[in-house]
């Protein structure tokens, strides 16, 4: 895997994180109970073809169902409950952004991975909130789609660097940097203490979707890209002990 490209906007997770596998094999890593369970919907022939071809040569990843059509996805994801879905946002018969939110209704465990023709700048709020936890564009996912499975496969969000740079911009976090909420310092005093997601959820009574979306605020407020440097400020601002 090629270094992450942009030190400023880096891709959010821990590569720590990720199972040791062999330097001549290159994939990703695979759920302790067998390969990653992967859904494709895109309702471009060709995209779909280069998507289905880029992912077959990866170990860890199984492609257990495609669709072209949003109700396609829906009904597949319903079916199979697969561990990731890959979807375009632009999909006929349904969006994406629907397909996204109905997913995550009925599927609560499927990642929801999204690729985009262009930077929907009005959208990433929205995607956000519909618990979608990756974006990569289209042009661009030769290089990132693999990374997106691989910080999914973890439930860890990832973002393109244009689309986290867009997110601070339209939520005005530029000039709020560093300055977290009360609720965010819980997230982040539980997450940079070894817990998941759900189980910050759980200890704060609220979604895990909410945990994720506090978490991604963190990031983009602090300006950090892995779980090392959110518990490096963490230990600095006495939110945890070292």
């Amino acid at each position: 895997m090629n270094a992450i490209r942009s030190p400023e906007w880096s891709v959010p997770y821990d590569r720590a994180l990720l199972e040791p596998r062999p330097k001549e094999v290159t994939g990703v890593a695979a759920s302790a109970i067998g390969p990653l369970r992967i859904l494709v919907a895109h309702g471009q022939d060709i995209i779909h073809c280069g998507v289905r071809a880029l992912l077959q040569g990866h170990r860890g990843c199984e492609i257990c169902g495609e669709a072209r059509t949003g109700w396609e996805a829906l009904s597949e994801a319903e079916k199979l409950t697969p561990d990731i879905a890959i979807l375009n946002l632009t999909i006929p018969r349904l969006n994406g952004l629907e397909v996204a939110k109905r997913i995550r209704k009925a599927s609560p465990q499927t990642e929801i991975l999204m690729v985009s023709t262009h930077l929907a700048d009005e959208l990433i709020p929205a995607l956000f909130a519909a618990g979608v936890r990756g974006y990569v564009l289209q042009t661009d996912s030769d290089r990132d789609l693999v990374s997106a499975i691989e910080a999914l496969a973890h439930h860890m969000p990832f973002y393109t660097a244009r689309a986290m740079a867009k997110l601070l911009m339209l939520n005005g976090n530029r000039g709020n940097q560093g300055q977290l909420s009360s609720r965010e310092r819980d997230v982040l005093g539980l997450i940079t203490r070894g817990n998941r997601n759900s189980q910050a959820a759980a200890v704060l009574g609220i979604s895990e979707n909410t945990v994720a979306a506090h978490r991604t605020n963190i990031m983009c407020k602090l300006q950090l890209s892995s779980i090392a440097d959110l518990v490096r400020y963490a230990i600095r601002n006495q939110i945890i002990e070292a």
